[in-house]
């Protein structure tokens, strides 16, 4: 697969139109992620955009999570197998409504100086 920019997007050398909607996947519990994607497709897009928010994956500094509803990985391979591409908006500051713009609490205590 090849995505080119030129005087518009080109997949694979086709004229590619990216028609997008967000939907959060942490946000969702994973047993209606199909459901929310399909609806998603079902309006005639093609492609998913959405936040990855560092303080849900390292709420802890050092502690790593990605399952459940931290599952990126794989809601992205959902998204894929339903013929969805994905645009991924990581962190570090992801506003969104999202408390303290997705920042982990815990940098408040780093010291910065």
């Amino acid at each position: 697969m090849r995505f080119e920019v030129k005087d518009t997007f080109y997949l694979d050398g086709e004229k590619f139109q990216i028609l997008s909607g967000s939907i959060h996947y942490f946000r969702i519990v994973p047993e209606y992620w199909r459901d929310r994607l399909m609806k998603l497709k079902s309006l005639g897009l093609n492609t998913v955009e959405t936040y990855i928010p560092w303080n849900v994956h390292e709420p802890r500094k050092g502690e790593f999570v990605f399952d459940g509803m931290a599952d990126v990985a794989g809601f992205v391979r959902l998204a894929r197998e339903l013929g969805l591409y994905v645009i991924l908006r990581p962190s570090p500051y992801i506003c969104a409504e999202w408390e303290f713009g997705g920042l982990p609490a815990w940098l408040l205590k780093e010291d910065t100086c």
